[in-house]
C-alpha cells in the first residue's frame, strides 16, 4: 500500500471491531477504509495482544485460531516495540501522566508522523491531533 495515508490505532479502536457500542461503527469503517485500500493501518505490537484479548474472550480456542488467521489476512502493519521507539513511548507517558501501555500508540504515531485513533480519552485527550471516536 505504498503512497496509502498510514493511521494508527490504539488499541480502544481496535477492542470496538468485536463490540457494539459507541464509536464502534467508525471503529469498523476504519478497518474497511483500510481494506479499500483508502488508509494503512499500522499499530504496535501490544495493539495485537489487547485485541486478540478482547475478541477471543468468548472464544473457544478454534475460533480464536480462525480470528488469528483473519486478523493476519487484513494486513494490517505491525511494528514492533523497541529502540527509539521505546524511549519514545517512555517520554509520552511522563509527558501525559499515562501508562507505558497508553503511552505505545502516540509513540508510533509520533514516529511516524501519523494520525492516532484512539476511544481512550482518559489518556489520550491532550494528545495534539489525536482523533477520538
Amino acid at each position: 500500500m505504498t503512497g496509502v495515508r498510514q493511521v494508527v490505532l490504539d488499541a480502544s479502536v481496535g477492542a470496538k471491531w468485536f463490540r457494539d457500542e459507541p464509536g464502534s461503527a467508525q471503529a469498523r469503517e476504519l478497518l474497511h477504509a483500510h481494506g479499500r485500500g483508502e488508509i494503512q493501518i499500522v499499530v504496535p505490537s501490544l495493539f495485537v495482544y489487547e485485541v486478540v484479548a478482547v475478541a477471543t474472550r468468548t472464544m473457544s480456542a478454534a475460533d480464536a485460531r480462525m480470528f488469528w488467521e483473519r486478523f493476519m489476512s487484513w494486513r494490517v502493519s505491525v511494528v514492533e516495540v523497541g529502540g527509539a521507539f521505546l524511549f519514545e513511548a517512555l517520554a509520552i507517558r511522563e509527558r501525559l501522566g499515562c501508562s507505558f501501555y497508553d503511552a505505545v500508540a502516540p509513540a508510533l504515531a509520533e514516529q511516524l508522523g501519523a494520525p492516532l485513533y484512539s476511544a481512550d480519552a482518559r489518556a489520550h485527550a491532550k494528545l495534539s491531533g489525536v482523533q477520538l471516536i
